[in-house]
C-alpha cells in the first residue's frame, strides 16, 4: 500500500469536506433548507428547528474528489499503478456509484421535506422501491464484473451458498443503509460512528492489501471528520437523508469490496443495535401496548435517561471501535 496516497486521500477528504461547509451552510440558509423537527422526537430537539439540512453534500463531494486524488497520487508514484483488476476497480467505482444512488434517494427525500413541506418526505413504498432498484443494479453489476457466491463466516472461513447469495446480499444492503439512516438522530452521531467504522475498514483493507478499499475507507473517514467540524454538538448543519443514505451505501460498499459483508455485524454493531431497538419497540407496542425503551431508536432512549448528546456520541463511537477490534481479530 502506498501510504502517501492513503494520507493524501485522508487529508484531502477532511479539508474538502470542511471547507465546502464554509460555502454550503450559508447557501442552505439562503435557500431556507432548514430541518423540520417532528413532535415525536425529544422535546428539547425543537431548538434545532431550522438548522440547515442536506449537509451530507460536503462529504459526498469531499470523499469522491479525495479518493480520485489518492488514486492519482499512487498511479503516478514510483511504486506504480494501483491494481487495475476488474474486481478491485468494480468495488471502488461500483461502490461509489451505489452510495451515490442511495444519496440521490436521500436527496429527493430531503427535498420533498424542506421544499415541498411534506414532513415525511418520500412515501414508504417510493423509498423502498428506489432502494431496491439501486441494490439490484449493484448486485447485477457485481455478477458481471466480480462474480461471487461465497459467504465469509467469522472464525470459520468462506462457504459457497450458490444463488442464495443474491437475496441474502439484497437484504444486507438495504438493511444496512436504513440502519445507518436510523443512527442519524443526535448531533455528530452518524458521522462519528461511521468515521470510526471507516477506520476499521481501512485497517482491515491494509492488512489484506486491498488498495482500492483502503482508499475508499480513507476518503470516508476523512470526509466524516471534515463534516464533524460543522456537525458536532451544537450542530450548525445536519447531513439529512442525503448524507446518511450515502454513508450507508459507503459502509456497504466497503464490506462488499472486502468480500466480507458479515463484517457489518461487528464494525456496524451500533447500526445493528439502533435498528433492533426500533424493531423491538414497534413490535412490543403492537403486541402488548407497552414500550421497552423510553424512545426508539436507542440513542433517544439514552437521551431520555439524561445522557448528553456528546456522551452518546463518545460511547457509541467507543462501542464501534470495540466492534472494529473484534472484526480484525475474526480475520486472524
Amino acid at each position: 500500500m502506498n501510504f502517501i496516497g492513503l494520507l493524501v486521500t485522508l487529508v484531502a477528504a477532511f479539508l474538502l469536506s470542511s471547507v465546502i461547509g464554509v460555502w454550503l451552510i450559508p447557501f442552505l440558509h439562503k435557500l431556507h433548507y432548514g430541518q423540520t423537527i417532528l413532535d415525536i422526537g425529544p422535546a428539547w430537539h425543537k431548538s434545532k428547528q431550522g438548522t440547515p439540512t442536506m449537509g451530507g453534500i460536503m462529504f459526498i463531494i469531499g470523499s469522491i474528489l479525495a479518493c480520485a486524488a489518492g488514486w492519482c497520487t499512487i498511479a503516478f508514484s514510483a511504486q506504480g499503478l494501483v491494481d487495475a483488476s476488474s474486481h478491485g476497480t468494480f468495488y471502488l467505482v461500483g461502490g461509489f456509484l451505489m452510495a451515490l444512488g442511495f444519496g440521490v434517494i436521500g436527496f429527493l427525500d430531503d427535498y420533498i421535506k424542506v421544499v415541498k413541506k411534506r414532513n415525511l418526505g418520500l412515501k414508504a413504498w417510493q423509498k423502498s422501491a428506489a432502494q431496491l432498484l439501486v441494490a439490484v443494479i449493484y448486485l447485477i453489476a457485481e455478477r458481471i464484473f466480480a462474480p461471487n457466491d461465497l459467504l465469509w463466516i467469522p472464525f470459520a472461513g468462506e462457504f459457497s451458498i450458490g444463488w442464495f447469495y443474491y437475496p441474502l446480499m439484497l437484504f444486507i444492503i438495504i438493511g444496512a443503509v436504513n440502519a445507518v439512516n436510523l443512527t442519524d438522530g443526535v448531533d455528530g452521531l452518524a458521522a462519528s460512528v461511521t468515521m470510526v467504522a471507516a477506520m476499521g475498514f481501512m485497517l482491515i483493507a491494509a492488512i489484506q492489501s486491498f488498495t482500492q478499499m483502503d482508499l475508499m475507507a480513507a476518503a470516508l473517514a476523512g470526509g466524516c471528520l471534515g463534516f464533524l467540524v460543522w456537525n458536532f454538538h451544537p450542530a450548525k448543519v445536519f447531513m439529512g437523508d442525503t448524507g446518511s443514505m450515502f454513508l450507508g451505501g459507503m459502509v456497504v460498499a466497503l464490506a462488499f469490496g472486502l468480500r466480507k459483508p458479515v463484517l457489518l455485524l461487528f464494525i456496524g454493531i451500533v447500526y445493528v443495535v439502533e435498528t433492533m431497538s426500533d424493531i423491538i419497540q414497534i413490535g412490543s407496542v403492537k403486541l402488548t401496548g407497552k414500550r421497552v425503551f423510553k424512545m426508539a431508536p436507542i440513542h433517544h432512549h439514552f437521551e431520555m435517561c439524561g445522557w448528553s448528546e456528546v456522551k452518546i456520541v463518545v460511547v457509541f463511537s467507543a462501542v464501534t471501535a470495540l466492534g472494529c477490534l473484534i472484526a480484525v481479530l475474526s480475520l486472524l
